[in-house]
């Protein structure tokens, strides 16, 4: 599954940048998100537990900060495993400056889910995936516009 969008963020690029490479901050707008464990300055472990329609499933997540391009970049990749399913996604951001002085992130992700979660269907795992995304970047504009 491909996801991608725009979100203009009225606060300067180097808050939203130190922000989204501070994985204790966004992982304080992932929905779900029960833990975050620091391993070192690129890679991270969350907790995070996912609901699709009728299945719950608790995913152990790692995480890579795998190119950091700063102010401008970030590729992010992950893998993780929760009982019966497994997810592997890249997700990409771009940061550019506005007119009006904030900041606009282009983003991308390739998410690649399998077992028990993606056997409930591809639109379903898909409205809750926009449901959830929407809910980090509503979070993150929150945060960081206050």
């Amino acid at each position: 599954m491909k996801f991608n969008g725009t979100v203009d963020i009225a606060a300067p690029r180097d808050r939203v940048w130190a922000f989204v490479i501070d994985p204790n901050q966004v992982g304080s707008c992932g929905p779900g998100v029960e833990s975050i464990e620091v391993v070192d300055e690129t890679h991270f472990k969350a907790r995070a537990k996912v609901g699709v329609g009728f299945i719950t499933a608790k995913f152990n997540v790692d995480m890579e900060m795998a190119e950091l391009t700063p102010p401008d970049a970030a590729t992010i990749k992950a893998h993780g495993q929760a009982p019966g399913s497994a997810v592997d996604a890249v997700a990409q951001m771009h940061l550019s400056d506005t007119e009006s002085g904030g900041t606009r992130m282009d983003w991308s992700a390739d998410v690649n889910l399998s077992g028990t979660l993606a056997s409930v269907g591809a639109r379903l795992v898909e409205g809750t995936a926009n449901k959830m995304i929407g809910q980090t970047f509503d979070c993150m504009k929150a945060k960081l516009e206050a």
